[in-house]
């Protein structure tokens, strides 16, 4: 559409003062629409609120408030409701005294509900705009989200235009013919930065980050764990985002190079947002810059544009998570304290997305650390943002956990094992009470309760084969049984030196479940988290009168001969040096040549007794061989 110069008189006709329109535009029983989060025009609601007592019935309508509107709302309540679809602080007390009304409702269907005849018409709509191009467009700029729809479908818009107000690109212009009054006021744009950060959102992070791979697309939420996350993706190449909220953490990745969006492949080389919640320095970025695209929310959080992203990661918080992957999100029992957001949408968007993920990041007890937040049902009152079938990670600072297509007694165990070690006994009663898990299911002994992530690392074996060896977890026990069974006969008697044929669960849980201190399993594994297979297993046992372990391994069949039972045996003697341990004990069978040379290539003076048909072989960390075959050195390297 071509309007030519006829805009500017448009414009200027218009021109006004702030409580010269509002006076004579809002009536008794209006709808007065406000622009979102750090958008809002703090002007335009600095002169309603004086007006709001004199007059009857009004509705404000707003997605997130954190600017002049005010959070005592008992003064104005018998003048005016406050309706909002976000509780943030500035909302949260009249919310919760009944003085204010939450909107439980996907983000992306708010603009709809603004369109619908007979569903919520806007009468007044107050936004911020920046000023008019050469051509009459004004930007909506770091608040397009619902403003966009707020303003299209109102009656009468009145848009605060401000200098400070960036000119962002994609959907987010209104032509000045749209728009009915002007009010030119200049003050600085609000400002969330968040600076706060805590050991305990550190450590989330840190496992979040590994759930991230290079060349992904991401949502991240907003807060403490949100900022942390992002910090800790720092080491990432070729991140892209499609979120509904950028903050200054996404920019500090943008200037190191982490997010470029080149691997995208949808709207490459493109950070395609709603909202700016952040600081100047985010705000003069965008300002004008191609590289930043912001469109309506129903666009940004549309679950088919969402799952058009290859490898898209979504991460949010919850406040509470059941046995079985319910996720409270929103409220804490009958008290709202947020709002669902675009949680589903990029829940759903995720689930969909070619290689897509979807994360729930959450500290393993409230703040007081009386609660847990991993509870076999949710508090009464709680609301269901994310259904159970919906969530593949949930994430505690004790761990992780992968629920996708795993049934109710693997998800109840995953979830007790990253809760809070003080509450992991409740927990499992409770389990065993709803006939959950099994009745004889054991936990694993608390020595260190933090999962020993340091003994984490990727090797290269000859041929190209990556492996990850880690820590055995209390959920690889079914991993593990396949592993066993994975194993010839003649495999299964040189480790066990028996001809066992079964690996019941009496059995293997206790190979899971130990205390990573006096004992130590580490395994070998392909596949993505979640869905692992395990082509090795080394462990030992520390028998604490002699200070001498027990040590054996095991490796699946195509997978030997490409040395990995030594990186085992060289990476179980660093871990347990590291531990005090004086040295390895043995048995090993006569026939078993490989498993024999392999310990006399340890580096160690060996020590071997011969009797029936069984070596029992011992080295002690403090004996050096004169010449070390395997460079132990190149294990340390690894980590």
């Amino acid at each position: 559409m071509y309007f030519g110069d006829g805009w500017k008189s448009y414009y200027c006709e218009r021109l006004i003062q702030a409580d010269t329109v509002l006076d004579s535009i809002v009536r008794d029983g209006n709808r007065i629409f406000i622009g979102s989060g750090c958008g809002e025009p703090q002007h335009l609601v600095r002169s309603l609120l004086p007006l709001l007592a004199r007059r009857r019935d009004l509705e404000l309508v707003q997605n997130h408030s954190i600017g002049a509107i005010p959070e005592d709302w008992s003064d104005l309540a018998t003048h005016c409701s406050l309706r909002t679809f976000f509780v943030g602080p500035k909302s949260r007390k009249a919310v919760n005294f009944g003085l204010a009304d939450y909107v439980p409702i996907y983000f992306s269907s708010i603009p709809r509900l603004f369109r619908e005849e007979g569903s919520l018409g806007i009468d007044v709509a107050l936004v911020q705009v920046s000023p008019p191009d050469g051509h009459g467009f004004c930007s909506l700029g770091i608040a397009v989200d619902i403003t966009k729809a707020g303003a299209e479908t109102a009656r009468q818009v009145v848009a605060q235009v401000n200098p400070k107000m960036p000119r962002t690109l994609g959907d987010s212009f209104l032509h000045v013919t749209s728009i009915q009054h002007f009010v030119e006021y200049e003050e600085p744009l609000l400002e969330i930065v968040f600076r706060e950060r805590s050991a305990v959102a550190e450590r989330i992070a840190r496992y979040v980050s590994s759930l991230v791979e290079d060349g992904s697309t991401i949502q991240v939420g907003m807060g403490r764990i949100a900022n942390s996350v992002l910090h800790y993706l720092e080491d990432k190449k070729d991140l892209g985002v499609h979120a509904e909220i950028i903050t200054d953490s996404h920019l500090s990745l943008v200037r190191k190079g982490v997010i470029n969006g080149s691997r995208k492949n949808f709207h490459q080389g493109k950070i395609i947002t709603s909202t700016c919640l952040g600081s100047r320095e985010l705000y003069d970025f965008v300002h004008n810059n191609p590289e930043v695209e912001l469109y309506p929310i129903d666009y940004v959080n549309d679950s088919r544009i969402i799952s058009r992203n290859d490898q898209m990661v979504t991460i949010n918080s919850a406040l509470e998570i059941d046995f079985t992957g319910q996720v409270c999100a929103d409220s804490i029992g009958h008290k709202v304290y947020s709002g669902i957001g675009g949680y589903v949408d990029f829940m759903h968007g995720a689930s969909h997305a070619q290689r897509g993920r979807t994360i729930i990041a959450l500290p393993s007890t409230s703040p007081d650390g009386k609660k847990s937040r991993i509870v076999s049902h949710l508090t009464n009152g709680a609301g269901v943002v994310s259904p159970r079938s919906t969530v593949q990670y949930v994430v505690t600072e004790f761990g992780i956990a992968y629920l996708h297509g795993k049934t109710i007694r693997e998800r109840a165990l995953a979830l007790i094992n990253i809760a809070h070690p003080k509450f992991r006994e409740r927990l499992l009663e409770e389990a065993k009470r709803l006939r959950y898990v099994y009745q004889d299911q054991i936990l694993a002994p608390i020595f260190e309760p933090l999962y020993p992530g340091q003994w984490e690392t990727y090797q290269i074996f000859p041929g190209g084969g990556q492996v990850f060896f880690r820590p055995v977890k209390p959920t690889d026990e079914r991993a593990l049984q396949e592993f066993f069974y994975s194993l010839p006969d003649q495999d299964i008697y040189y480790r066990f030196l028996s001809a066992m044929t079964v690996f019941p669960h009496r059995n293997t849980q206790s190979m899971v479940n130990i205390d990573y201190e006096h004992e130590m399993a580490i395994v070998g594994v392909t596949g993505e988290i979640g869905n692992e297979t395990i082509v090795a297993l080394g462990r030992y046992i520390l028998d604490q009168k002699s200070n001498m372990a027990e040590v054996d391994f095991a490796v699946r069949a195509d997978w030997q001969r490409g040395g990995i039972g030594t990186f085992l045996l060289h990476y179980l003697c660093q871990i347990a040096k590291s531990k005090g341990i004086s040295g390895f004990t043995a048995y090993v069978l006569a026939a078993n040549r490989r498993m024999l040379g392999i310990f006399h290539k340890v580096g160690y003076v060996v020590h071997s007794h011969f009797e029936d048909g069984i070596y029992e072989i011992s080295f002690r960390f403090d004996e050096p061989a004169q010449a070390c075959v395997t460079d132990e050195c190149s294990v340390e390297n690894s980590q």
